[in-house]
């Protein structure tokens, strides 16, 4: 169920950083989502191709979707023709995929590069090496905006800012030499606080909005 106290307050932390707010709303119902939209969210975060394309078609379609969960190359196709923006993309191979099929349905599709800044091995994303080797001229198709990351799932708020920390840097350092970098998508319900005040302009909430899965 939305929660509409909780929304307009973590709205008003985000206000001085201008933030975007994207809300996490897999495996939420239409009704839930139509509440958050009703309030004015339009700005939604899903981790199932099969799921997203099925809300797709029954929600409004000023909807800006984003893909947020790992996608496999071969699921690319079923959202390319919609889909706002694609976080975490974590691969050369899932950038190759994404920018043939923006290009069969004639779109510059927005896309994030992941890095990986945990210390858990279980999650994906580029190294700062291979980050700074990737070339977007080869990727016509493909708008590059920005990098995401998630931190460790850990108590311990120091080593979680230093993660937030780093991959400011690594950001920082992007724009300089990409002028299209613009989005810094880090931060969730349990640590979003931490991401925004080391500079995040994107965050993925879920639970704090819609409750608990």
């Amino acid at each position: 169920m939305f929660n509409t106290s909780n929304y307009h307050q973590i709205l008003r932390e985000l206000a001085p950083q201008q933030a975007t707010l994207v809300a996490v709303s897999k495996l939420k119902s239409i009704e839930d989502i139509l509440s958050a939209y009703q309030e004015g969210l339009r700005d939604f975060g899903e981790n199932y191709v099969q799921e997203l394309c099925s809300k797709q078609l029954e929600l409004p379609h000023d909807i800006r979707w984003h893909f947020i969960g790992h996608l496999q190359s071969n699921k690319v196709k079923y959202i390319a023709p919609f889909v706002h923006l694609i976080q975490g993309v974590d691969s050369i191979k899932l950038l190759k995929e994404i920018n043939k099929q923006a290009t069969r349905n004639n779109r510059i599709i927005k896309c994030l590069l992941q890095v990986h800044i945990a210390t858990e091995e279980t999650k994906f994303g580029f190294n700062e090496e291979e980050i700074l080797q990737i070339n977007p001229s080869l990727y016509p198709h493909i708008n590059i905006c920005g990098v995401m990351g998630m931190a460790s799932y850990s108590n311990d708020t120091t080593l979680v800012k230093n993660e937030f920390l780093y991959l400011k840097s690594l950001y920082d350092r992007l724009k300089t030499t990409h002028q299209e970098i613009s989005i810094l998508s880090m931060g969730m319900s349990g640590d979003y606080k931490i991401a925004i005040s080391v500079g995040s302009n994107m965050v993925r909430i879920g639970s704090l909005i819609f409750g608990n899965r």
